[in-house]
């Protein structure tokens, strides 16, 4: 039996009856729970992170804080954690006013362990649903907020925003690292967007757009005669992100000159402008991203290793379209209604026989060629000829992807098509799919697809 929790707890029992502890524990852990046990409720406070899945069973008599003071304090936490307590005789009218207070249920002592296992699970599977359902309106904010967003339900999208809401409002330079076309910018515009830093500007410069003798006057502006046809001050891009963020796109294209310059800047937080003395002090967050591997080229020579350690903080990876099938459908469908209310044009689903193609493609352009085949879709509708690097429909692409894998993206497809085509009918989805109702439902279910989504 555990004395600490650890990631896997997901029961902690407090009680400073050692024979209760030990006896409630083993049944408890027979039933697969992963139980911590503590003697005090100060300990077991102090042992419940934010955000804990898990259940807490207290005794209500314990030395120091009592289990009614621990629950409330549990609660200043976080309102909606289940808190089971367990009573003496004499504390009955004590424990039916700390569930009117919030607690979950009691359980008097003695009592069988049959009577703890069924509130437990009880309890276990109401905190399971409180999380899920605040997990959803957190991601429903998300994605009905202005501006970017990162769209997809494939495991490393998912873990993308998880990463990016922990790391938005710290001031850590982050690095994006992805392949052409992935949305680099896109992600750096969204970190910013639901940043702290959202209300200052975000600015963005192409490292390989802007000509060597003209990077530094635009990274680091110029005052006036500074050189030659500097006819008047220029703020710089650094000046003018202060207080906000500022994207260096294809950082790995800088020159090593500028390379030392920018790490100067970066270490300092402070710039001087050209033909100027004076430092200008920063409070800026600079979001680095390039579509090759730093750490190679430093290791080569080709890039600065002090300056590729400075801006790898923190760094993200954004997987390739070709390794996240899975939102092909989604996205696609996403583009297509941008492009819808862009254009002015209704647009048609997409027929099963090309989505699957569109599936089955290797996507070199990444998301990017998915976003303008979209867009032509709409465009021409049936004319649209799907070129996807030739002029017929693509043949089914190799894929790293296991068989169970390929049959489970495919099946999710079909399911996401029918429903989307009769605007989320299950009565119509059922007749077209030739599957029993509770099929449907559990493949729903088991996909994470809901009806009112496609209404």
């Amino acid at each position: 039996m555990t004395s600490a929790p650890d990631d896997k707890t997901n029961l902690i029992l407090v009680d400073d009856d050692p024979h209760i502890r030990e006896a409630a524990g083993q049944t408890l852990e027979l039933e697969g729970y992963e139980v911590a046990t503590f003697a005090n409720a100060e300990e077991a406070l102090a042992a419940v992170p934010e955000g804990w899945p898990g259940v807490v069973v207290s005794d209500i008599n314990l030395p120091g804080m009592n289990g009614i003071e621990l629950q409330l304090q549990l609660h200043q936490r976080d309102p909606q954690l289940p808190v089971i307590m367990i009573t003496g005789h004499g504390d009955i009218s004590t424990a039916v006013s700390a569930i009117r207070n919030g607690a979950y249920d009691f359980i008097e002592k003695p009592f069988p362990s049959d009577l703890l296992l069924d509130v437990v699970r009880r309890a276990i599977e109401t905190r399971r649903l409180t999380l899920e359902n605040r997990a959803l309106k957190e991601e429903i904010a998300t994605h009905n907020m202005a501006g970017p967003r990162i769209i997809g339900n494939a495991a490393s999208i998912q873990r993308l925003r998880l990463l990016v809401k922990s790391l938005a409002d710290t001031p850590a330079d982050i690095l994006i690292h992805a392949e052409t076309g992935s949305g680099k910018d896109m992600l750096a515009r969204y970190i910013h967007e639901t940043s702290n830093r959202r209300g200052a500007n975000f600015v963005a410069i192409n490292c390989g757009a802007v000509p060597e003798n003209l990077i530094e006057s635009e990274l680091f502006g110029h005052e006036a005669g500074a050189f030659t046809d500097a006819k008047s001050k220029r703020i710089g891009k650094f000046e003018h992100a202060n207080g906000g963020t500022l994207f260096l796109d294809e950082i790995e294209s800088m020159s090593m000159a500028m390379q030392i310059k920018l790490l100067r800047a970066l270490e300092e937080r402070t710039i001087e402008r050209l033909g100027s003395n004076q430092s200008i002090s920063l409070d800026i967050r600079v979001i680095a991203a390039s579509k090759s591997d730093l750490k190679a080229l430093a290791e080569q020579g080709d890039f600065r290793e002090d300056l590729y350690y400075r801006l790898n903080v923190v760094r993200l990876d954004i997987p390739p379209l070709r390794d996240r099938r899975e939102d092909i459908s989604l996205l696609f469908k996403h583009f297509s209604l941008v492009a819808s209310g862009q254009y002015g044009r209704e647009v048609a689903p997409l027929p099963t026989e090309q989505m699957q193609a569109l599936v089955a493609h290797n996507w070199p352009g990444n998301v990017r060629e998915l976003r303008n085949l979209a867009e032509r879709y709409v465009l021409l509708g049936e004319a649209c000829d799907f070129d996807l690097g030739s002029q017929e429909m693509p043949a089914v692409a190799s894929s790293t992807l296991s068989l169970p894998q390929r049959v489970e993206n495919f099946e999710k497809m079909l399911i996401q098509n029918e429903l989307e085509r009769h605007a989320g009918s299950i009565k119509e989805t059922l007749s077209t799919l030739g599957v029993p109702r509770k099929t449907l439902y559990d493949k729903m279910r088991k996909y994470a697809l809901d009806k009112a989504d496609y209404k």
